[in-house]
């Protein structure tokens, strides 16, 4: 996976996290980047954002066979991943759209 790929995603979670905290406190997203498909073998990188409040995650994947596209899905904390995973073009992805999402199935 390029760095820019993974580097521009954080940058958006960065804003969008912000943006959370500044509007709503109660929620205080918790953003990690995971190795641990790498470290197994698989291709791509994941961000997770947890909000430890309501149990509930939110995974973004980057993998290096799909270029230019973002897998995501909504899970709780306790489900970790599921299979089934939405995909949207990386380029599509804001900081705004973040930001409600976060807000939506975090709130």
């Amino acid at each position: 996976m390029s760095e820019d790929s993974l580097k521009t995603l954080s940058d958006l979670a960065s804003d969008a996290h912000a943006r959370i905290q500044a509007t709503h406190q109660h929620i205080n997203p918790v953003v990690e980047v995971r190795r641990g498909m790498r470290d197994a073998g698989i291709p791509a990188d994941v961000m997770t954002i947890d909000c430890l409040r309501t149990r509930r995650r939110i995974t973004l994947i980057l993998h290096d066979e799909q270029p230019g596209t973002l897998l995501y899905q909504f899970v709780t904390i306790e489900d970790e991943v599921g299979n089934d995973f939405q995909q949207m073009a990386l380029g599509d992805m804001t900081a705004t759209k973040l930001f409600g999402w976060i807000q939506e199935y975090f709130g």
